[in-house]
């Protein structure tokens, strides 16, 4: 992943952001034009900026990188025309933590390298977690770096691989890699994805057609009409091609899948499958493992939309409590909708969000959310709620507490501006001056996302570190920048 700020959005700035979105197909007329669909539908997973690679057999690889959304720039004719040929990848992106600074379209995914048996191009979901390591023994060694991202050092670590072709290369470069991965890459004629190990970071396969797809969620699958075949299994690499269809090698030491359990409260689309389940239901039972550990009395239950709105559904299922859209999200606010200047930023969540203040006045309101990161929107949410004239407000987050920083591809607080980080739930309370606030548990949410027994405190299903602060892969980097592990008094 990248390492410059994203973009500011004083409207948005307390929400954990996903890191990225990748796409690629083979074996389909105008590659390029499903990619763009693909990306589309992966926007919510990157809005800072895209790019496409293809390749056509007589004008050989072509790119566009853009910032902005995928609607605003892949569609006109224009542009897609210098796209040709039967085999395409892409990558939306937000930058994570690094380096403050513009951002710089040689930044902007995917990255291509010229090899001596051809070209690739690499797309990248994740975040390498010993890269600063990666990087200075690759320059040491007389690499030069376009980039100021990570995922650049598998392209230098491609190119000194003494391995025979492309694939074999990649297979050398992931080895020496640590942290999150999923990985779409391209040759000439090839099509390869990879999921790391520990299978932090999702990525699927489709067929459509006589041709494949690899994506991050099935939703992408769908808009382009792909047909679902299965999830890239951790520590998987497939090598497609549209004659010989999908090889599947597995070039590492297998070990307990850990896949990122916040892609069910958050980051997914409530239309994709994740594992075999609906994302949309998974986040119904949230709210209904909620409202049988943290029951209030109320008059209405209302989610904070988007993100809050199938954990509500849930909650008032569960609690009998009508459920009732008591805020209203402006569909129509982009992220460059106006300058932010003092008096736009005074006004906040307003320009976002607005209460249905008929239907709240005078009601005990029950506010579901997917999280509380910094606070601040909460406090606004709730003073916008009591401004219209609530008797009382109740906080339900259908995430446990975010006490630790995510060092596998989410754009994540330092930890000291974590709320959680620094308050107990009581005290989270008080700060945001509410009646009541109340997050799932751990082994609610497991339950939540299919295993009955809760979390496995010896052997986590999942990777919960941002909850837990128990990093199934040590964080190198941050480590060797001073970062405090999770002690065993904590």
């Amino acid at each position: 992943m990248s390492k410059i700020m994203p973009t500011t959005d004083p409207f948005d700035d307390d929400k954990l952001r996903e890191e990225c979105g990748i796409f690629g197909v083979v074996g389909v007329t105008d590659a390029a034009n499903f990619v763009t669909l693909g990306l589309h539908a992966l926007q919510h997973r990157g809005q800072e900026a895209g790019g496409i690679v293809s390749h056509d057999a007589v004008q050989g690889f072509n790119s566009a990188r853009r910032f902005g959304y995928v609607r605003d720039n892949f569609t006109s004719q224009s542009l897609m025309e210098t796209l040709p040929g039967p085999l395409a990848i892409g990558h939306v992106r937000y930058s994570t933590a690094g380096s403050k600074g513009p951002a710089q379209i040689r930044d902007v995914q995917p990255f291509f390298g010229e090899f001596s048996m051809g070209g690739a191009a690499i797309a990248h979901n994740g975040n390498i977690t010993n890269a600063d390591a990666l990087r200075r023994e690759l320059i040491e060694r007389g690499s030069i770096f376009q980039s100021s991202s990570d995922s650049e050092c598998i392209i230098h670590l491609m190119a000194r691989s003494l391995q025979r072709n492309i694939p074999e290369r990649m297979e050398d470069a992931l080895r020496r890699v640590e942290g999150a991965f999923s990985v779409i890459a391209m040759t000439r004629t090839k099509l390869i994805g990879v999921r790391d190990p520990l299978g932090v970071r999702p990525l699927v396969l489709g067929k459509i057609g006589d041709g494949w797809a690899l994506s991050s969620e099935t939703c992408a699958l769908d808009i382009i009409g792909a047909e679902y075949v299965r999830e890239i299994e951790p520590g998987e690499m497939v090598v497609i091609t549209a004659d010989k269809g999908v090889e599947s090698i597995r070039p590492f030491r297998a070990r307990k899948p850990r896949f990122c359990i916040f892609e069910h409260v958050y980051f997914s689309r409530p239309d994709s499958i994740i594992g075999g389940r609906s994302v949309y239901e998974t986040r119904r039972q949230i709210g209904v493992e909620l409202a049988r550990e943290a029951p209030v009395d109320a008059d209405l239950v209302c989610p904070v939309p988007d993100s809050g709105t199938p954990a509500a559904i849930g909650y008032s299922q569960e609690s009998g409590i009508p459920y009732a859209m008591g805020i209203i999200r402006n569909q129509y606010m982009g992220r460059t909708f106006i300058e932010p200047t003092e008096q736009i930023r005074n006004m906040g969540v307003r320009l976002k969000l607005n209460v249905n203040r008929a239907l709240i006045k005078g009601k005990r309101v029950i506010l579901v959310d997917d999280s509380v990161v910094r606070g601040t929107t909460s406090r606004k949410i709730k003073e916008m709620i009591l401004d219209a004239g609530a008797a009382e407000v109740h906080f339900r987050i259908a995430s446990p507490p975010t006490a630790w920083p995510c060092f596998y591809g989410v754009d994540t607080p330092q930890r000291e501006k974590l709320l959680a980080a620094t308050m107990s739930e009581d005290e989270m309370c008080a700060h945001l001056q509410v009646n009541s606030l109340r997050f799932i548990s751990l082994d609610g949410l497991y339950r939540a996302v299919g295993e009955a027994e809760g979390r496995d405190h010896k052997q986590p299903q999942y990777c919960d570190a941002c909850f837990s602060g128990e990093y199934p892969v040590e964080p190198a980097d941050m480590i060797e920048k001073g970062f405090k592990m999770k002690t065993a008094a904590e």
